[in-house]
C-alpha cells in the first residue's frame, strides 16, 4: 500500500517518518501542542498540574495511613488531657489568666501540626535515596514547582491533622464559635506552611535521613519549649527571651492564643512574645511568620535547583 503520510516542512520528523514528540505543531508529552501546551498559559497549566499531583499524593497518604495519623494525634491529646489536667490542679488560674488546659491548647495545636510538617523534609530525603525524586525531576516542570508541591501538600496534611484537635476545644473551656475555629485553623495553616518550608530548607542541604532526625532532635524540642506553649515566656531567664523572640513557633503559638483572647474575653491568657515590654501587633506576627516561610522556601528552591 502506498504511504500517503505528508511530512510538513515545519514539523520535524524522525528518519522513519514519525513526528518528533514535543516539536512545534506536534502533540506534547501531556497532549496539546508542544511540550508546554503552547506558551505561558500552557506551561502554567503543567506547573499547576504537577503541584496538584504532589498534593493529591500527600492527601492519599494521609487517608491511607489512618493508624499512623491516629498515633501522631494521640501524643498531643495525651499532653492536653493528662498532663494539662494534672497540672491544672497545681498551677493557679491567677498566674496564667486562664486554666492551664486552656493555656496549653494553642501549644498542643502547634505540636499537632509540627510533626506532619517536618515529615515532608524526611520524605524528600527518602525520595532522593530511593530514586523516586530522580524520576520526578524528569517531569517537564521546574524544580521549584516540585518543591512548592511538596510544601503545599505538607501544609494541607498538617493543617488537616490540627483541625481534628480543634474538636477538643470544648473540653478545655473554649466555645465552638465558628469565627474562633476559622481563625485558629487559619493560624495553623500559616504555621504549617512556615514549618514545612523550614523543614524543606533543611532537607535540601542534607543527604541522610539519620542526620535529619538527629538535627531535629537537637533543635525542635528546645524551639517548642521556647514557644510559650507550655509556660509563659516571661518566666524564662533573660537570655532565653532573645532566643524566644527569634523562634517562629513562639509567634505561631502567640498568634493562636491571642485569637482566643480577642474572641473569648474571659480567657485573658498571659502574654507571649514581647518586644521591649510590648506585644507586637497581630498582623505583624502573621506577616513575620509568612515572610519566614517564604524566605525559607525561596532559599530551598535555589538550593534544589542545583544538579543532583
Amino acid at each position: 500500500m502506498t504511504d500517503l503520510t505528508v511530512k510538513s516542512p515545519e514539523t520535524p520528523h524522525t528518519p522513519d517518518g514519525r513526528v518528533v514528540p514535543g516539536a512545534s505543531g506536534a502533540p506534547g508529552v501531556f497532549g496539546g501542542p508542544g511540550s508546554h501546551g503552547g506558551g505561558w498559559p500552557g506551561r502554567l497549566r503543567h506547573e499547576l498540574r504537577a503541584i496538584h499531583a504532589l498534593v493529591y499524593r500527600d492527601l492519599l497518604r494521609l487517608a491511607g495511613q489512618r493508624t499512623h495519623t491516629a498515633l501522631m494525634l494521640l501524643h498531643p491529646m495525651l499532653y492536653l488531657l493528662i498532663l494539662g489536667g494534672g497540672l491544672a490542679a497545681l498551677i493557679p488560674r491567677s498566674s496564667l489568666g486562664v486554666g492551664y488546659q486552656t493555656y496549653l491548647f494553642p501549644g498542643m495545636l502547634m505540636m499537632t501540626v509540627q510533626t506532619p510538617a517536618i515529615m515532608v523534609g524526611i520524605r524528600l530525603i527518602t525520595d532522593r535515596q530511593s530514586g523516586y525524586l530522580r524520576e520526578l525531576l524528569m517531569a517537564p516542570v521546574s524544580r521549584a514547582t516540585l518543591l512548592l508541591g511538596h510544601c503545599v501538600g505538607g501544609t494541607m496534611t498538617a493543617a488537616a491533622q490540627g483541625a481534628v484537635l480543634l474538636g477538643l476545644a470544648g473540653t478545655v473551656g473554649l466555645p465552638y464559635d465558628p469565627l474562633l475555629l476559622v481563625l485558629l485553623l487559619a493560624g495553623m495553616v500559616l504555621a504549617s506552611f512556615t514549618i514545612t518550608a523550614l523543614a524543606l530548607a533543611l532537607a535540601v542541604t542534607l543527604r541522610r535521613a539519620e542526620t535529619f532526625h538527629t538535627l531535629l532532635g537537637l533543635i525542635m524540642m528546645p524551639l517548642l519549649f521556647l514557644s510559650g506553649g507550655f509556660f509563659p515566656l516571661h518566666t524564662l531567664p533573660g537570655w532565653a527571651h532573645t532566643l524566644a523572640a527569634a523562634n517562629p513557633l513562639a509567634y505561631a503559638v502567640d498568634l493562636l492564643r491571642r485569637c482566643i483572647t480577642h474572641l473569648v474575653p474571659d480567657q485573658q491568657a498571659a502574654t507571649g512574645i514581647a518586644w521591649a515590654g510590648r506585644q507586637p501587633p497581630l498582623p505583624l506576627e502573621a506577616g513575620l511568620l509568612l515572610t519566614t516561610g517564604l524566605l525559607a522556601l525561596l532559599w530551598a528552591a535555589r538550593r534544589f535547583n542545583r544538579p543532583e
